[in-house]
């Protein structure tokens, strides 16, 4: 599963658990079961504005058990230290902010190039293979262990085999030598376009 993706899954729950529990809060806030007639179950949470969120038989007999306090201390622990991981991975820069690019005959000079610079680079070249029809390319890891991702798409009838040696051969050995390195780790997704550019628009579907 992508980043994006667990971004999106992690936000969705917490979004269901907040509007639920924020829902149950103000039902019970401003008394709407019993102005609306509205039947709950026993033990239904917070009914009344008048009802606390534990009553105090239910704070009475869950404190003397064994492991309530534990638990009590260790789960908001846990979602403290889940939430400041969370918060610590976005903020984390995903890629290195710059390549070092060698320079010849420059006794030791050296290029700072953005890694945008490197990927649009990198996806001119992609992009102008036969077969090709839409690349993106992703910089990731440390300056001393960059890392290439890519998406190719690539036309119908393309075969992948001849289109992964053309870009290892073509795009990805002109990274790795302009950037003075034995080995360029990289990641390749393959897709296949469904319609051929200039196909014109989809047409609609006669059922």
């Amino acid at each position: 599963m992508s980043r994006s993706a667990v971004n999106r899954t992690i936000l969705l729950v917490v979004g269901i658990v907040l509007i639920g529990g924020g829902l149950l809060l103000l039902a019970g806030g401003f008394d709407l079961y019993d102005r609306l007639g509205i039947a709950v179950p026993d033990g239904w949470p917070l009914t009344s504005p008048d009802q606390p969120v534990l009553s105090e038989a239910s704070r009475a007999r869950w404190s003397g058990q064994d492991w309530w306090w534990p638990v009590a201390i260790a789960v908001p622990a846990l979602v403290v230290i889940g939430g400041l991981a969370w918060l610590w991975a976005q903020l984390r820069r995903v890629g290195p902010g710059t390549v070092t690019v060698p320079v010849p005959g420059g006794d030791g000079v050296a290029l700072r190039m953005r890694n945008s610079a490197l990927q649009d680079a990198v996806e001119g070249e992609v992009v102008e293979l036969p077969g090709v029809d839409k690349v993106t390319v992703r910089a990731t890891g440390g300056p001393h262990r960059l890392s290439l991702r890519a998406v190719v798409r690539l036309l119908p009838g393309t075969h992948p085999g001849e289109a992964l040696q053309s870009l290892d051969a073509g795009p990805l050995e002109n990274a790795r030598t302009s950037l003075g390195l034995a080995e360029l780790p990289t990641e390749i997704r393959l897709r296949a376009t469904a319609r051929r550019p200039g196909a014109g628009p989809k047409p609609p579907r006669v059922v």
